[in-house]
């Protein structure tokens, strides 16, 4: 159900708000290198629900008022949320998926087709929505053996809370090369990513 907007709105954020940012940038720059690695973050930060603290945290570091930030149904349906973006970062929230510079998506079971998000130009493929998907855990869900650029020789993270047809989502999103977008997994706890060049090897071990 719809909540009027509180108080919860305006409280939260990070305690030491430079000193905190600058902890999840370096976790986040960490696991963007290496995907498939698990990058600790120790910083929280308060959030309306149904936003995690890690996604709050990884929210307050990455925007700011020029980068539109789309919300999923989950996250969309509690306008404290919106209210919370604004008043903590400034950044814009926006209708239409293919706008956003970030994408917050808090359930993601229901992440559905990516192809709605902005996917970058050949020239400029920097131009693509980063999708920021809360995960209930990042070692204890369905395996995903991972392949690319970053990565020795192949790593594995076990995301709980992804949809069943990941591996065909994410083919999808390879092909799109040197378009498409980034994933950053946010876990109570920590975080991952899936950069486009990152490869989910069907069947791997």
């Amino acid at each position: 159900m719809t909540q009027a907007i509180g108080s919860e709105a305006y409280e939260g954020g990070f305690a030491s708000p430079v000193f905190d940012a600058q902890s999840v940038f370096r976790s986040l720059m960490e696991a963007m290198a290496r995907p498939g690695s698990i990058g600790p973050v120790t910083v929280r930060a308060g959030a309306p629900d149904p936003l995690g603290p890690v996604m709050a945290a990884l929210l307050l570091t990455l925007c700011d008022a020029d980068t539109p930030v789309w919300l999923d149904a989950a996250a969309s349906s509690e306008k404290a949320v919106a209210a919370w973006l604004g008043f903590h970062t400034g950044a814009p929230v926006v209708d239409e998926a293919s706008e956003a510079a970030f994408a917050v998506v808090v359930d993601g079971l229901a992440l559905g087709a990516i192809e709605r998000f902005a996917q970058g130009t050949q020239d400029y493929p920097d131009r693509s929505t980063t999708l920021l998907v809360q995960v209930e855990s990042l070692t204890d869900g369905w395996p995903l053996t991972l392949e690319g650029p970053g990565i020795r020789t192949r790593a594995s993270i076990a995301p709980r809370g992804l949809p069943d047809r990941m591996a065909d989502i994410w083919a999808g999103n390879n092909a799109l090369f040197p378009r498409g977008v980034d994933m950053v997994l946010a876990a109570p706890d920590a975080v991952a990513a899936l950069a486009r060049t990152t490869r989910i090897v069907r069947g791997g071990n």
